[in-house]
């Protein structure tokens, strides 16, 4: 795994970031929100997606700094180029997979590169690099880390939400998982279980991260998401939703999903997570 850093100016940092310049009152630090972004072939929607992320940071630099983490997993295209290429002043890292290691590594690739460099009190966002997401949702959630949650869930299934421009087999699927997870799993309040965008304090990631290590995420596909939330639980959080507009109609890439592939994936999760014990100590 390599790390390439471009800072505001463009110019190539070293790969744990240079220093953003801070308030006028040196004795006050903004917290950073870390964007992880796992890429697998999104040469022709991460252009977009990060100049979208570039005016959300023009927008909220007085609320905190923003740094983002692009995964390319081994992609065939030109996800890492356009990476390197971006030059709109947004602080982005660039880690390389050399061959496709699925979903799961890249977004634990992603959490640990931010949680080399992130404080206790940071936030930690996974969300797709397709553009499907709106990146305006971030400040909802950090709105809610700062009422108290731990987790922040952008959820299509609660007042707001919305996946209407997604095909109908992923919505099925979606809503399906979401309904068999609410049954089946120990967790209460959350509508979608299988949402790709989260914010997390970095802290309870590191408490994580202390106890699974290298296990913390297992899942190679779409059941990853699912995974860490069952992870994360034993360190008794509270977890918020706040509503997500799905924007399907701007995804630019084939999707990775395979239907009968992430089924198996969520049974094996279900009947795995009834098997293991819980840790002998909360995180």
């Amino acid at each position: 795994m390599s790390m390439v850093s471009r800072g505001p100016s463009g110019e190539a940092a070293p790969a744990t970031g240079a220093p953003r310049p801070g308030p006028a009152n040196a004795d006050v630090r903004l917290r950073t929100v870390h964007v992880v972004l796992p890429a697998y072939n999104e040469e022709e929607s991460l252009p977009p997606l990060l100049g979208r992320l570039a005016e959300a940071d023009e927008r909220t630099r007085d609320q905190h700094a923003l740094r983002t983490w692009v995964v390319d997993d081994g992609s065939s295209d030109g996800t890492a180029q356009v990476t390197r290429d971006h030059d709109s002043g947004l602080d982005v890292t660039l880690v390389e997979h050399g061959v496709n290691r699925g979903l799961g590594e890249a977004v634990m690739s992603g959490i640990f590169a931010a949680l080399e460099v992130a404080d206790d009190d940071d936030i930690v966002v996974v969300m797709d690099a397709d553009d499907t997401h709106d990146v305006t949702t971030i400040e909802a959630m950090e709105l809610e880390i700062d009422r108290g949650a731990d987790i922040v869930i952008a959820s299509r299934y609660i007042a707001g939400g919305d996946d209407a421009t997604a095909p109908p087999f992923r919505r099925l699927l979606s809503r399906g998982a979401a309904i068999v997870f609410r049954v089946a799993l120990p967790l209460d309040n959350i509508h979608d279980f299988t949402s790709g965008f989260r914010a997390y304090r970095a802290g309870l990631l590191r408490r994580a991260v202390r106890h699974w290590g290298q296990r913390l995420i297992e899942e190679e596909g779409f059941a990853c998401m699912v995974e860490l939330l069952l992870k994360l639980r034993y360190g008794d959080p509270v977890i918020a939703e706040v509503p997500l507009v799905l924007r399907y109609d701007r995804k630019q890439s084939a999707s990775k999903l395979k239907l009968g592939r992430t089924l198996l994936q969520y049974l094996k999760l279900l009947g795995r997570d009834r098997l293991t014990p819980p840790p002998r100590r909360g995180l």
